[in-house]
């Protein structure tokens, strides 16, 4: 999963944990449902739903 800033990203369904590495460092966003990371990991273009759809909804904690 690559595209714009974004170069990789993984998802705990159990704490509902995002964690997303990017150019600027990885973040991990707390309370983010499955079907967000479905729609996220399932996108014909992840940096444009990220931005979207992550980025302005959820915050986040800068883990790197």
């Amino acid at each position: 999963m690559t595209g714009g800033s974004l170069r990789a990203a993984g998802y705990d369904e159990r704490t509902k944990t995002l964690r997303v590495e990017l150019t600027a460092g990885t973040f991990e966003y707390a309370g983010v449902s499955p079907e967000v990371w479905r729609r996220l990991s399932t996108s014909s273009s992840p940096w444009s739903y990220f931005r979207d759809n992550v980025e302005e909804e959820y915050a986040a904690k800068r883990v790197r």
